[in-house]
């Protein structure tokens, strides 16, 4: 059976390859824009039309959702399978996802809950995974210099956001206006598990910071232009993401050693900046060698469990994260992860687990062992299948 597999250069993207060959599919890939990313809808469109038009495929998929892959499916009557493994993903706000070849998996129950209505028999939920065989090749292949290098007390591999924060192109219409807005960032910055900054914007400040911003996002057409939505996730989220991701680095920096792993400017802050990491080749090491590795979820992932946490505990790391409503859905706190909700309380916990390594390994393996059995890609894979194709 033949897939053909759209990539635009997730990093997920090899082990879900790797995952659907290992189920004996053939895959065929259009890579063209990982090069290109200014690639069009009318473009895309010509590389699967010539795709399709020269072998049969049992379905086509993607990571995250494209509309015209989607329209493109639906005129060839061929199913069209996406994972969305970001948020926001505002593509999903178009008219293409009602398609009936549509099958959408959301990794995120939230929107899983605002977008499944407009074609509920082909959007479902599905938690994201992690391939647990790449990082246990790359962690039995690596000597004890390599894994050295990459020893930490406390780690953290991000961005801050400073560098592609869309917030800064924003133009507020008053000065009262933009301080509204920062006090609404400042409470929301503080709240872990539910996400209700978009609930919170008045319509009408919506529209006056839409109409004062010329380079404003652009829903496609034949969209739900929910301008309230995209001010909320793909402007102001980012920004709540930068602002806690500079406050809690600086806490824990002032206190503990940390390093940094980032593309981003860390001068300001007290920490040990590394640069960037490889990701299928360092980044493994990174989580592996860290006493304790850090994870911040962006503020614009409502609900679900980020791509980094299936990561860090398929390579045996141990990790505090931020509380995300739907961790306790697959993991026990304090047994396969530990969370913390405020400032406070991560610097507390960094201290206690700093001196208990034999806990945290405990916990490291207890994580481990539940991801190795029930959240590889390939038991996700599978699972998608037999949703979409009720096997």
């Amino acid at each position: 059976m033949n897939i053909l597999f759209y990539q635009y250069g997730s990093i997920c993207e090899p082990d879900i390859m790797e995952g659907f060959e290992e189920l004996g599919f053939h895959v065929d890939s259009i890579s063209e824009e990982i090069k290109n990313k200014s690639l069009t809808g009318k473009e895309q469109i010509q590389l699967i039309d010539q795709a399709l038009s020269k072998r049969d495929y049992q379905f086509v998929f993607t990571i995250n959702f494209y509309p015209a892959i989607s329209e493109c499916c639906n005129i060839y009557h061929i199913p069209y399978l996406c994972l969305i493994v970001d948020s926001p993903v505002l593509e999903l706000y178009s008219d293409a996802i009602k398609n009936p070849c549509n099958r959408i998996f959301l990794f995120d129950r939230t929107l899983y809950e605002e977008f499944a209505p407009s074609n509920p028999d082909c959007i479902f939920h599905i938690p994201l995974a992690t391939n647990v065989n790449r990082w246990d090749r790359v962690l039995s292949q690596a000597s004890m210099q390599q894994k050295s290098s990459f020893s930490s007390d406390v780690s953290f591999i991000g961005s801050l956001y400073s560098e592609k924060c869309p917030y800064y192109e924003l133009k507020f219409p008053s000065t009262y206006s933009k301080g509204y807005i920062e006090g609404l960032l400042q409470a929301q910055k503080k709240v872990y598990g539910y996400f209700f900054l978009e609930e919170a914007l008045d319509p009408a400040l919506v529209n006056d910071i839409v109409s004062h911003t010329p380079t404003f996002y652009q829903f496609p057409e034949r969209s739900r232009k929910d301008y309230r939505a995209a001010l909320a996730q793909f402007y102001l989220g980012p920004r709540i993401t930068e602002l806690e991701r500079v406050e809690m680095l600086t806490a824990l920096g002032s206190h503990f050693s940390v390093d940094l792993y980032s593309n981003s400017n860390a001068s300001s802050l007290p920490v040990h900046f590394r640069g960037r990491v490889k990701t299928h080749t360092e980044m493994p090491l990174v989580f592996h060698e860290s006493c304790i590795n850090l994870n911040m979820t962006a503020k614009s992932i409502r609900s679900g469990i980020p791509l980094r946490i299936w990561d860090v505990l398929g390579c045996q790391g141990f990790l505090i994260s931020n509380y995300q409503a739907e961790i306790p859905d697959y993991f026990v706190p304090g047994e396969d992860i530990v969370l913390y909700s405020s400032k406070e309380e991560l610097l507390n916990l960094t201290a206690y687990y700093l001196s208990h390594p034999a806990k945290r390994k405990e916990i490291a393996h207890n994580a481990y062992e539940k991801v190795k059995a029930h959240h590889t890609y390939l038991t996700r894979i599978t699972q998608m299948l037999e949703t979409a194709f009720h096997l």
